[in-house]
């Protein structure tokens, strides 16, 4: 267990003085110095005239509601593209557009984005405006369709683009070209987000609202969808995405969200009031993929448009039996997974490969995304796992490591093997990919050299970053809870993990796989409760080094804090 612990980054702050000194401590190492920029208020919100197109956005948006216009709004299947679609038709709808609808396409019919054959079935609607969310800055060929078919398009995503734009009638994205809005980590949610912001000014700015007799509509009454999907999608936690998270949070924790977020909460067990990001992204989100990754996102989508608490509980209860299902499935696949990985490196003189390529025929096409980020977690490698897709067609889900850009690597794979991919797109640590079965092995290769030329052996190690060593009096309630609420911590801003030598004074195996513990520290005689999931099997010693998280347990009304057990390894 190799254990690298942060810098710091110097003794000087600005930080408000009644903060711990580990939680400043903590701050720093994220390279936070200063009162500012622990400030959440909606206020320091990057301005929507930043982000380029919002206003032509808005301006084509308020010409087809004037007209009467049929708005279509086309999401994507998972988690943000559920919330985006969610919110655009609830800020819509609230704004007076006279008629507004949504299609998710079914991954495995349509595949992603607006593809030409879900532009098809769009057009028997017969939309005036297509608005992707989430998705639609590849789709070149699906917006040249809708072109030909009479159908403008509204492109709102935050994926990285290829080669080319989209002959788009207007183009929402702050990673497109030219665009100078300095967050550029907004999740699709937060872009869609951003254009209802700026159309509810330009229709305040002409009268609309006046007109059709209608109060302007709160925008913050959402920020429960763009929280959750913004955590969901992984995003860095940016101060602008930060800010965003915390406000859908705390409007969460007072019960002014939707009733299908608290119904879902409810489900996984978690108290509303006590709500953090890590809820939204272990707890929420996976039940809501789970529609679009076994069936359809429709059912998740309703569930948050549900305006009924008992009608939401349906819908969450049905989101839950679907994740139940998909964990079965995913556990199956793994087992087989790590089998043929086991025998890989017994077999191979030089152990791994430095990028892990698997592929079964029986697996699912919907489950392979979570499969890869199993394997690169245990395996510390970027994995890309395939399922079939029909017609001799494979669909492939990557999962990479931090410095290493996946969507680039899928790019230099392509421009060195012409014809080898027929389409990949993505983020630097996750991408998808799809290629013929017949290809499958000259891709493997090409994958195992290019990750062997852009990592070292230290990349492939694996390590813990930590904050540094908790003293005896610092595991108390008083620094839990300032770390539990000091900030949504994610993706870019990660929560904090410390790192110290413990002994065992008792364990017990709790829920079938986890570990409850009772530690103490060397020469302290208190006792400390702590839990290690998943880790049942593992031997333990006397005395342990521990990676860790402090936390707060309830239990009967009554808080205590917790340890929540990462790593262990004995220092016998």
């Amino acid at each position: 267990m190799k254990i690298v612990r942060r810098d710091p980054r110097g003794e000087g702050d600005r930080l408000p003085a009644d903060l711990h000194p580990v939680l400043r401590r903590v701050l720093r190492a994220r390279g936070i110095t200063g009162p500012g920029e622990l400030e959440l208020a909606l206020g320091g919100l990057l301005p929507p005239d930043r982000l380029a197109g919002v206003e032509q956005a808005a301006e084509l948006l308020h010409q087809v509601m004037e007209q009467g216009g049929h708005i279509l709004i086309l999401g994507d299947y998972d988690c943000d593209g559920a919330t985006s679609t969610a919110l655009a038709l609830l800020a819509l709808q609230a704004c007076g557009a006279p008629r507004v609808s949504y299609l998710v396409p079914n991954r495995f019919e349509y595949g992603y984005g607006l593809t030409p054959e879900i532009v098809e079935l769009a057009a028997r609607r017969r939309p005036d405006l297509i608005v992707t969310v989430d998705n639609g800055i590849a789709s070149l060929e699906g917006v040249a369709r809708a072109n030909r078919l009479g159908m403008q398009v509204l492109v709102t995503d935050h994926h990285l683009p290829g080669d080319g734009l989209p002959a788009a009638r207007v183009i929402v994205n702050p990673n497109q070209p030219g665009d100078r809005f300095p967050s550029k980590h907004l999740a699709g949610v937060g872009v869609i987000f951003y254009v209802m912001a700026a159309l509810r000014q330009r229709l305040r700015e002409l009268g609309w609202f006046t007109r059709q007799g209608l109060e302007p509509p709160n925008l913050a009454n959402w920020l429960d969808l763009v929280a959750l999907g913004t955590v969901a999608d992984l995003v860095p936690l940016d101060h602008n995405n930060r800010i965003l998270v915390e406000q859908g949070l705390r409007r969460i924790r007072q019960g002014r969200c939707r009733p299908g977020i608290l119904a879902l909460l409810e489900l996984a067990g978690r108290v509303r009031q006590r709500v953090v990001a890590t809820d939204l992204g272990f707890a929420v989100g996976p039940r809501l993929n789970a529609a679009g990754r076994l069936e359809d996102m429709g059912q998740g989508i309703e569930c948050l448009l549900c305006e009924r608490p008992e009608e939401a509980h349906r819908l969450a209860r049905g989101l839950d039996e679907l994740n139940r299902t998909r964990r079965e499935i995913e556990r199956e696949m793994q087992e087989q997974a790590m089998a043929f990985l086991d025998r890989l490196d017994l077999v191979r003189s030089e152990g791994l490969p430095a990028g892990l390529c698997l592929y079964r025929a029986e697996w699912h096409q919907g489950v392979i995304g979570i499969l890869a980020s199993r394997i690169r977690e245990r395996y510390h490698r970027p994995v890309i796992a395939f399922a079939g897709a029909g017609d001799g067609l494979l669909k492939g889900s990557a999962r990479s490591l931090p410095g290493l850009h996946i969507k680039d690597l899928l790019e230099r794979i392509a421009h060195r093997h012409e014809g080898l991919l027929e389409g990949f797109g993505g983020h630097a640590m996750a991408a998808g990919v799809s290629l013929r079965e017949a290809r499958l092995e000259t891709f493997r290769r090409a994958f195992e050299v290019e990750t062997a030329a852009l990592l070292d052996a230290d990349s492939l190690a694996g390590h813990w970053l930590s904050d540094g060593q908790l003293e005896a009096p610092d595991i108390d309630l008083e620094l839990a809870r300032q770390l539990r609420y000091a900030a949504p911590w994610g993706q870019g801003f990660p929560e904090p993990l410390f790192d110290g030598v413990f002994e065992l004074r008792q364990q017990r195996v709790v829920g079938g796989n986890h570990l409850k513990l009772r530690l103490g520290l060397p020469g302290d005689g208190r006792v400390i409760d702590a839990i290690a999931f998943n880790q049942a099997e593992r031997p333990l010693a006397e005395r342990m080094h521990l990676v860790y998280r402090l936390d707060l347990n309830e239990y009967r009304g009554l808080e205590r804090p917790q340890l929540i057990v990462e790593a262990i390894q004995s220092t016998a």
